[in-house]
């Protein structure tokens, strides 16, 4: 059994609370909270201990989940790595580059796992895609077309602390495209507005963007991006190579087709992104622990975190001087 500490009783951390609980091969010992009444009750629900932050690095566990806010993160994953236990962080490590770039070498340093909480990788769609691209089914990529459209607006105190959409919303899309295509951008050009909700562009940032970017392959590529829609969650990707295509298509939320009287109706989309993608928080989870187990597996891990973050940085840039950014990306 890998054991676990969990710092952050929040919405996420509930969540991984959850799927530690129903893991077979994991078990939640803590958790911790800036809030130590919210960490008993979480606690208490799943059978664990709660604990002070400071002692979650001291506890006899072998990994720290780490679903606090942002701001924190940087800091948590410094001291578990220090404490040589292996992370699994929500992303980002931190909104400022150069600090994410810190905790990333105490990792390094300390030679200990971290997973960085991309779960979109997980989706079984588009891991189908990853595999089709691998085994040289489309031939050398020429196009990709990704959408990330959530179906209300975030509450606005969430804006103002995201760190701006390309750094919230289509990171996770930065971090698919490198991974789905094995290759990494060389320039990206960002255009955008505040459509949704005036009040974001007046924090200087938008609700409603397309992001085209060239591979160093020379594949073109454009992310759209939406705080907001009319018709429910929309996520979905199409690679078109010199051989083919491949999509993994909009979901509706069941796959029921009504016909009556002429006409058919179909059932609509995810009333929300959590119904989309929140298996992809286990079968994440359960990759994490079949790593530490010593299976061979692959996840993103701190090289994939700075680079999905050096991207959105570009793509930051873009958007505000409306210019094309150039990029000299490396893996590590």
């Amino acid at each position: 059994m890998q054991r676990f500490a969990l710092i952050g009783a929040g919405f996420i951390g509930a969540l991984h609370a959850q799927n530690l609980s129903l893991h077979p091969r994991a078990s939640l010992e803590f958790v911790a909270d800036i809030d130590p009444a919210r960490a008993a009750t979480l606690a208490s629900e799943y059978g664990a201990q709660p604990i002070a932050i400071e002692d979650v690095f001291t506890a006899d566990i072998d990994a720290v989940l780490i679903a606090s806010s942002t701001p924190t993160h940087a800091d948590y994953v410094e001291r578990a790595a220090q404490a040589g236990k292996a992370i699994y962080c929500e992303k980002p490590i931190d909104l400022d580059t150069p600090r994410a770039e810190r905790a990333v070498a105490a990792v390094r340093l300390a030679g200990v796992p971290l997973m960085i909480g991309f779960t979109r990788r997980f989706d079984a769609s588009h891991a189908a895609l990853k595999e089709v691209v691998a085994g040289g089914e489309l031939g050398s990529l020429e196009l990709v077309q990704m959408t990330c459209r959530t179906q209300q607006m975030p509450p606005i105190t969430y804006i103002e602390a995201s760190g701006g959409q390309m750094r919230d919303q289509t990171i996770h899309f930065f971090d698919l495209l490198c991974w789905l295509t094995d290759d990494l951008p060389v320039e990206v050009h960002v255009i955008g507005g505040a459509l949704a909700d005036a009040r974001v562009g007046e924090l200087g940032d938008v609700d409603t963007s397309i992001a085209t970017l060239r591979m160093a392959s020379g594949a073109l590529v454009q992310i759209d991006s939406a705080r907001r829609t009319g018709y429910g969650y929309d996520e979905r990707i199409e690679l078109s190579g010199s051989e083919g295509m491949a999509e993994s298509r909009r979901q509706p939320h069941r796959h029921l087709a009504l016909h009556k009287g002429g006409e058919q109706v179909l059932d609509g989309l995810h009333s929300d992104w959590l119904n989309r993608i929140e298996p992809t928080f286990y079968a994440a989870l359960d990759t994490f622990v079949r790593g530490l187990e010593g299976e061979p597996v692959d996840y993103p891990d701190a090289s994939d975190a700075l680079l999905a973050q050096h991207i959105a940085d570009a793509a930051t840039r873009s958007l505000q001087t409306r210019m094309p950014v150039a990029l000299a990306l490396k893996r590590e």
